[in-house]
């Protein structure tokens, strides 16, 4: 399967979730690890799965991500799995505006991405972090389970 891990990162808390997804699913997957902003159209071309991921600020996802998904045309992820994901901290005013997992696995499916799995929150400590214990471990947990269901 080729995989895109689409992510962006404020603190590194982000970025170390998506390296231990892609290196869950290397090497029996063809992996492809981008910044946002690195990012190209051309990159879907050839995927069946992409995986994006946040830091939520806002109950939304960051500006560089949404930039991102602002460019792929409206049917642009037809016929391709996808995947969303977010860095969070648990407070009680998130109940309220929500995660940038959520927000993002709606955009997909409106660019006419398939939602294979349920967006997945992962918990960090404070605004900058680090991340709460075994949370790179559930990272890839959740990415193993991603290919297991495709």
């Amino acid at each position: 399967m080729n995989v895109l891990i689409v992510y962006d990162s404020l603190y590194g808390n982000t970025e170390k979730i998506a390296k231990a997804m892609a290196n869950a699913l290397t090497p029996s997957n063809e992996v492809k690890l981008i910044r946002a902003k690195d990012v190209r159209i051309s990159d879907l071309e050839t995927i069946n799965l992409l995986i994006i991921g946040s830091p939520t600020q806002g109950g939304r996802p960051i500006p560089s991500i949404k930039e991102f998904l602002n460019k792929i045309p409206a049917d642009g992820l037809k016929n391709i799995k996808v995947a969303a994901f977010d860095t969070r901290v648990k407070i009680f005013f998130a109940k309220i505006f929500g995660y940038a997992a959520d927000r993002l696995a709606k955009e997909l499916q409106n660019k006419g991405g398939n939602l294979i799995t349920a967006p997945m929150g992962f918990i960090v400590k404070g605004k900058e972090g680090p991340l709460k214990e075994d949370e790179l471990e559930k990272a890839t947990d959740w990415a193993k389970k991603i290919i297991i269901n495709k």
